[in-house]
């Protein structure tokens, strides 16, 4: 498969202007590609049924005979998710920093942050002062508790269905806790060992009247579309308690992308020097079921299902959710980056390592092609007599990934959804809007 360099991040180490090594996959193209090669529905349907498909899937719980043609029982998979969840060692900094994946990491955890405060100013912006209360699905060991933390929110409740996972996660809320001192006033916290695609967690709730403000379902909701049982489960657990006006946010790998590097692929398998992913086949999509496996260097390989995202927006639309924005790891990248915090995180996180390295500092990886991009950036600041703040016109530095890294991490995409009020009236008027890409924070 070929090289794709399409997106990466190449960042001067001073503020100035984002620079990407090729231009961003178009939507279209995308789309033409899932059309053309699934998901298909199991029996019949080729790629250009998809979207009657997906508005069928929409009315499943109203038609027992779609529920027979569309719908794959599946769960069997479940406990071993789990078990792939709860066999996670707990890493020390020392040690993360040494993996392969470290800036890979570090991007991930970028964006999931700039994502929640994105999401945490604009329920400020709508109610000002009021408290707000967040669920968690999949909180896993309760890597986003210093976000909900910094986020200044009043009350959290962990979900996830590997229990070793959860009890961690209680585990660094009561040493967060416990630490107190300056900064952000703790808040208050339920833990909640369950099947977030099985059980009705609002049965677990401490308050039966619980309401929240926003949901994150921070890479795990494919995991749900092993059957629409379980997808529908996972929603209704999403969208079910939010208030209107609430949100509903998160990351999942991107159907489209999948799909279009197995298409390129010349087997089952696509990937690099770090992450690989196998389908069975790569003739027929089911909409759900549709299984593959995906692995990660230093990380256990672990079963993953695909979304394809028209279905997923119809699915939602039966519990309140609207669709606000729906962008690729490299186009919110792009416009997060060119806000103020954005670039100051990025820096602070160690999301992107410097090209060419400090000295006594190693890139990495060791394949020179994996910064290709990197080095063209550098030749332009170089013709420009720029250097960044770090470096000199002859010697500039730049942050980026390295392509392996880039490769693994674009498979992902970001997503906001909206509960809206029932309402008849589906004017564009009452549509919640986009971010401004050109919106600056303070």
């Amino acid at each position: 498969m070929a090289e794709n360099t399409e997106g990466i991040p190449v960042v001067e180490e001073n503020p100035g202007k984002v620079e990407d090594a090729g231009p961003a996959v178009g939507e279209e193209i995308l789309k033409r590609t899932m059309e053309g090669a699934g998901p298909s529905g199991g029996g019949g349907g080729g790629g250009g049924n998809m979207k009657r498909k997906a508005e069928d899937a929409a009315t499943i719980s109203q038609d027992p005979d779609c529920t027979k043609r569309l719908r794959n029982e599946g769960g069997q998979l479940t406990p071993q998710v789990a078990q792939h969840y709860n066999r996670l060692e707990e890493k020390g900094l020392a040690v993360r920093s040494q993996s392969r994946i470290f800036h890979l990491r570090n991007f991930n955890n970028w964006i999931k942050s700039m994502l929640i405060a994105d999401t945490l100013r604009r329920l400020r912006s709508d109610s000002p002062g009021s408290r707000l209360c967040v669920l968690d699905l999949g909180v896993g060991k309760g890597g986003d508790l210093l976000k909900w933390k910094k986020g200044g929110i009043d009350h959290l409740v962990c979900a996830d269905l590997a229990e070793t996972s959860v009890q961690q996660c209680e585990e660094r809320y009561r040493s967060m806790a416990g630490r107190g001192g300056r900064g952000p006033r703790i808040f208050t916290a339920e833990f909640i060992a369950a099947d977030c695609a099985k059980e009705d967690l609002s049965r677990r709730y401490h308050d039966p009247n619980t309401t929240f403000d926003l949901v994150s379902c921070q890479f795990v909701l494919h995991y749900s579309f092993e059957s629409h049982a379980q997808a529908d489960r996972m929603l209704r657990n999403a969208g079910e308690r939010l208030r209107p006006g609430g949100f509903f946010i998160g990351t999942t790998p991107d159907g489209y992308e999948l799909v279009r590097r197995l298409k390129a692929s010349e087997g089952l398998s696509f990937g690099n020097s770090i992450y690989s992913i196998t389908f069975g086949q790569k003739d027929e999509f089911p909409l759900f079921g549709c299984q593959y496996n995906f692995h990660l260097e230093g990380v256990v390989d672990c079963p993953e299902f695909l979304v394809y995202f028209p279905l997923l927006e119809k699915m939602a639309e039966k519990y309140g959710l609207r669709l606000v924005y729906k962008q690729t790891f490299a186009e919110f990248f792009e416009q997060q980056v060119t806000r103020g915090e954005g670039r100051s995180l990025l820096e602070r996180m160690k999301a992107l390592e410097t090209y060419p390295p400090h000295e006594g500092q190693e890139l990495a990886s060791s394949d020179p092609g994996d910064y290709a991009h990197a080095r063209a950036r550098l030749e332009e600041l170089k013709s420009k007599g720029e250097g960044g703040d770090r470096g000199t016109p002859e010697h500039p530095r730049v942050g980026t990934l390295s392509l392996a890294e880039w490769e693994a991490t674009s498979v992902y995409l970001v997503y906001c959804f909206q509960k809206v009020a029932e309402s008849k009236d589906d004017s564009s008027a009452n549509r919640p809007q986009p971010p401004e890409t050109s919106q600056t924070s303070q």
